[in-house]
C-alpha cells in the first residue's frame, strides 16, 4: 500500500479530509479519526506516566529569541513560518518542543535529590513544507507529537536512555509494530552541530552503553544538530525503512539555555536532557497502522467497537438496542435498516471491529452471533472490556 493508497483509507474510514480553505498538509481529523487519535494519546500519556514523566502544557508560539538560543532558528529557520510582529518582538510558530521544556524546568530551582525530572507533552510543531512534498498522513505542516524530556544528572543518562528505549519497545509490541533495526546516528563531517569535542564523544558513548546487546548500525551525519540520537526503523507496508522514534542525548541546549541544579556539593551543576518521541507523530503512525492492516484497527483503537444488527428490525430491533445499551465502556452502534447481508458487507468494508447479531434463537437465550458462534452476552460484554483493557490486537 503507498501512500495515497493510506490516504484513500482513512477518508474512506472517514478518519480525516482536507480542505482548501484550510490549505494542503493540515488534515482535519473527523469525529471517528479524532477517536483513534484520541486512542493514541491516551496510550501515550499513559505510557509517560508509568515512566516517570509529568504531563506539562506550553504555547506553540514563542519569541523568535527564544529559538536563536536554542539553535532551532539557525538551522531550521527555512523550514519555519514566518515570524508574526507584535510590537517591537516577533513571534514564531515553533518547530520543535524542547525549547519551551527547558523553560519549564528552568521555571523552578532544582536539587540533585529532584533529577531525573520528566516533563510529557501532546504538543503541535510545525513546518514550513512546500505543496510538492507533502503526502497524506506522513508529510504535513502541524505535526501533532508525544514528547518527552528528561532533564538529569550525567551519572543518570545511561538508565534514562535505556528507560526510553523499553517504553518504545513496549509501545511497538502493543501496536504490532516490528523494529527493523536501531540506528545510532553520530556526528559527520559537516561541522553543523553544536557543542566540543568531548560533549559529543561522551554522550555518543552514553548512547552505546544504553543500547547494550541491542544489535544496531551507526549512521555518520545523521544526528540532531545537538547531539547524538538512537532511532527506531521500521519498515511500512512497501518495504521502505523509515524512522518512527527517537532518544537523543543532549548536552548542549541545557548549557545554552544556562540550566542548573544544585550539586551534593552545593555548588551549581549542568544538567543533561535526554528527548524522546515513543510514538513518533500522531500523524505518520496513523499512517503506519493504516498501511498495515488496510484500514483494519485493532478494538480499542476502532472508533466502532461493535455493532448490534438485529436479523429483523421489526422483530429485533427492541432487543438489538438493550443489548447496545448493556455494553456500557465500549463504543457501540445499532443497525437495523435494511437487509442483514447489505448490512453486514457494510460493517466488513468499514473495518468495525466487532458485528454481533440478534435473531430469534439469541432473543430467547440472551446470547448475540459473533463470528460463527453464540455467546451470551454478559460474557461477550466482559470479554470485550478485557480485550480493550489489555490494548490486545
Amino acid at each position: 500500500m503507498n501512500d495515497q493508497q493510506h490516504s484513500h483509507v482513512g477518508r474512506g474510514l472517514d478518519l480525516f479530509d482536507t480542505s482548501p480553505l484550510v490549505g494542503p498538509g493540515l488534515p482535519l481529523w473527523l469525529p471517528d479519526g479524532a477517536v483513534v487519535r484520541g486512542e493514541l494519546e491516551r496510550f501515550a500519556l499513559d505510557l509517560s506516566v508509568r515512566t516517570g514523566c509529568r504531563r506539562v502544557h506550553t504555547p506553540v508560539l514563542a519569541k523568535r529569541e527564544l529559538f536563536e538560543r536554542s539553535g532551532h532558528w539557525q538551522k531550521f529557520s527555512a523550514d519555519m513560518f514566518a515570524p508574526v510582529r507584535v510590537g517591537a518582538e516577533e513571534y514564531v510558530l515553533r518547530p520543535a518542543n524542547c525549547p519551551h521544556h527547558t523553560q519549564v524546568y528552568a521555571a523552578r530551582p532544582h536539587s540533585y535529590r529532584d533529577l531525573p525530572v520528566r516533563y510529557a507533552e501532546l504538543g503541535s510543531m510545525f513546518r514550513s513544507e512546500l505543496s510538492g512534498v507533502l503526502t497524506g498522513l506522513r508529510r504535513v505542516r502541524q505535526i501533532n507529537l508525544d514528547d518527552a524530556h528528561s532533564f538529569c544528572r550525567p551519572d543518570q543518562v545511561v538508565e534514562e536512555v535505556r528507560l526510553a528505549l523499553s517504553a518504545i519497545e513496549e509501545a511497538y509490541a502493543v501496536l504490532g509494530i516490528p523494529v527493523a533495526r536501531f540506528r545510532l546516528s553520530v556526528r559527520g563531517d559537516r561541522g553543523a552541530h553544536l557543542g566540543d569535542d568531548e560533549v559529543w564523544r561522551r554522550a555518543e558513548d552514553q548512547l552505546r552503553q544504553a543500547l547494550g546487546d541491542r544489535p544496531h548500525d551507526v549512521a555518520p551525519g545523521e544526528a540532531a544538530f545537538y547531539g547524538p540520537k538512537v532511532d527506531v526503523q521500521v519498515a511500512d507496508a512497501a518495504g521502505r525503512e523509515e524512522t518512527l522514534s527517537t532518544v537523543q542525548v543532549d548536552h548542549v541546549q541545557p548549557e545554552r539555555f544556562g540550566l542548573e541544579y544544585v550539586g551534593r556539593d552545593g555548588a551549581r551543576h549542568r544538567p543533561v536532557m535526554v528527548h524522546r518521541g515513543l510514538l513518533s507523530s500522531v500523524e505518520r503512525l496513523v499512517a503506519v497502522l493504516l498501511e498495515r492492516d488496510g484500514g483494519r484497527l485493532p478494538t480499542w483503537l476502532s472508533p466502532v467497537q461493535l455493532r448490534v444488527l438485529p436479523v429483523s428490525g421489526e422483530r429485533h430491533g427492541e432487543r438489538a438496542a438493550a443489548v447496545a445499551r448493556g455494553f456500557a465502556g465500549l463504543r457501540v452502534q445499532v443497525d437495523a435498516d435494511g437487509p442483514l447481508n447489505r448490512r453486514l458487507r457494510e460493517a466488513r468494508a468499514q473495518r468495525v471491529a466487532h458485528v454481533a447479531v440478534v435473531g430469534d434463537a439469541e432473543v430467547a437465550d440472551g446470547s448475540v452471533a459473533v463470528g460463527g458462534r453464540n455467546v451470551p452476552v454478559g460474557r461477550f460484554h466482559r470479554e470485550l472490556l478485557d480485550e480493550v483493557a489489555r490494548r490486545a490486537r
